[in-house]
């Protein structure tokens, strides 16, 4: 392990690269990688040239990783594994960040072009630049300083940059897990893509995720003559409200380890029905983002959404399709006192002088799969949650601290 003065070395060379984090950022945000589901090509062209990049700076073994997907440009959805072996048989430590981003949203809530980085105020603008770049680029400085200064590696050291994590992961780490498992179980695994302000939260648990996409069907009419149509759409407003209210009564467990500390369960997407006002639709359709705390069988949700909507076709003389547009059940979480919750203690309070805690979070990362598989996986970066918003930045100050709280754990934790 090296000592504390040799670390002091590493974070000077890591702060050195601040030019180096805004021109890979930039080159990383002109480079969409959304999702074919949410209207994008995917990952191909960033992991193109991340795959460049990588095998120019000499990390280390680089191998990628491509699941077929038909929509994507080329027919695949690449993933990047780039591996530095280490000189003894310890755990290998993982940096594991994500490629793809979420599309921009409206244009004119954005003050910069979403897919041109803008550097201002010591921040970087643009979509992804906190979710995920932020951890992307970090891990790579991090490596980058130690391989320059010739360090020995106590452990061997692990990138991973995979696709499809907005969307699913079906195309991403459940697609690497199945295929080309890398892990071993007692590896230490980062994923930093979620977090706090001050660096003091570590992910170590997620709720359930309940997507529901309900289809409410009636009978189009002139909107004259409600008496000759069934209205779908004040049909699905009952709905929303009665789920709305039933979801929570039915659900009011509460866990201090999350914020919220309660299930949540927010009507967000609502997809359009008639062209025209004076026409009664026939048909409606709207979501629901469930998050639902860990203990609670997902099963039970469903049922009650279904009893629901059964009461909703049972008033208004309708047709309620429940569907699940996504299903996640909580992981079994990480214990707070794994060596790598312990290791990212010691690294955060040495780098960011605070006492980190573990915490359990609403969103759904990676690291669920990864705890599925019996590996216990940390989720943890220095973050302002601008994830999927417009304006999302991220300070250069934090893609640097990161940086060396990943260095501390390749180099100095035990």
């Amino acid at each position: 392990m090296w000592d504390l003065k040799t670390f002091a070395d590493v974070a000077v060379q890591i702060d050195s690269y601040r030019e180096e984090a805004i021109n890979l950022q930039t080159e990383l945000i002109k480079r969409p990688a959304i999702s074919p589901s949410s209207g994008g090509k995917g990952e191909y062209e960033k992991a193109k040239f991340l795959s460049d990049y990588l095998a120019g700076l000499n990390l280390g073994e680089i191998e990628t990783i491509e699941a077929p997907d038909i929509r994507a440009e080329k027919g695949v959805r690449p993933s990047i594994i780039l591996r530095r072996k280490g000189e003894t048989s310890a755990p290998t430590v993982w940096i594991m960040s994500h490629l793809d981003v979420v599309p921009a949203g409206p244009r004119d809530m954005w003050v910069t072009e979403p897919f041109q980085a803008v550097v201002k105020n010591g921040r970087i603008y643009g979509r992804g630049a906190e979710d995920n770049h932020q951890g992307l680029v970090a891990s790579i400085l991090a490596l980058k300083a130690v391989v320059k200064a010739k360090l020995p590696l106590p452990r061997s050291v692990g990138l991973l940059f995979i696709a499809d994590e907005e969307t699913g992961s079906a195309y991403g780490i459940d697609y690497i897990l199945k295929h080309k498992n890398p892990f071993k179980k007692e590896d230490w695994i980062v994923v930093p893509d979620a977090g706090a302000p001050d660096g003091a939260a570590i992910e170590v648990a997620e709720k359930s995720i309940l997507w529901l996409k309900l289809t409410v069907k009636g009978k189009q009419g002139h909107g004259s003559r409600p008496d000759t149509a069934v209205n779908a759409h004040r049909a699905a407003a009952h709905l929303v409200v009665r789920l709305d209210d039933s979801l929570h009564r039915r659900f009011p467990q509460k866990q201090d380890l999350f914020h919220p500390p309660v299930s949540t369960f927010e009507p967000t997407k609502k997809d359009a029905n008639v062209e025209n006002i004076n026409t009664i639709p026939a048909e409606d359709v709207f979501c629901f983002d469930c998050r639902i705390l860990p203990g609670i069988p997902v099963d039970d949700v469903a049922a009650v959404v279904k009893e629901i909507a059964g009461g909703v076709e049972r008033d208004f003389g309708v047709k309620v399709d429940v569907g699940f547009a996504q299903r996640s059940d909580a992981a079994p979480p990480t214990p707070p006192d794994a060596p790598i919750v312990k290791a990212l203690k010691s690294a955060i309070k040495q780098v960011y002088n605070v006492e980190a805690k573990p915490i359990g979070i609403g969103g759904g990362t990676v690291a669920a799969f990864l705890r599925r598989a019996g590996c216990n996986a940390a989720v943890w970066a220095r973050l302002y949650e601008k994830a999927h918003q417009p304006n999302e930045f991220c300070e250069i100050a934090n893609i640097l601290g990161d940086a060396k709280v990943f260095a501390y754990l390749f180099g100095v934790a035990i």
